[in-house]
């Protein structure tokens, strides 16, 4: 198990979300506690030494209103995960 944060723009944007959206991105968070890979995150491009950036899709299914990106990097020595951005979709 490790452990997984928001950022603080993370955090900024969390608190604009809807509740069902808010709880969708909170369930993505203990995941990340259990897993540092969710299945279907899209690596991305990463300058970072140990670590590797991902983005993971929430459908607005998912959601109960907007589809979200979960942009978020695992670093494995530290055996933690920090969700960087939520990107908001229509």
């Amino acid at each position: 198990m490790s452990l997984a944060f928001h950022s603080d723009a993370a955090e900024k944007i969390l608190r604009e979300l809807t509740r069902p959206e808010q709880a969708a991105v909170e369930m993505v968070r203990r995941l990340l506690e259990e897993q540092s890979v969710l299945p279907g995150a899209r690596p991305l491009p990463d300058h970072g030494h140990g670590s590797t950036t991902y983005a993971y899709e929430l459908l607005p299914e998912q959601t109960g209103d907007r589809g979200l990106s979960i942009v978020y990097r695992h670093a494995e020595d530290l055996n933690a995960t920090l969700i960087l951005w939520l990107i908001v979709g229509p």
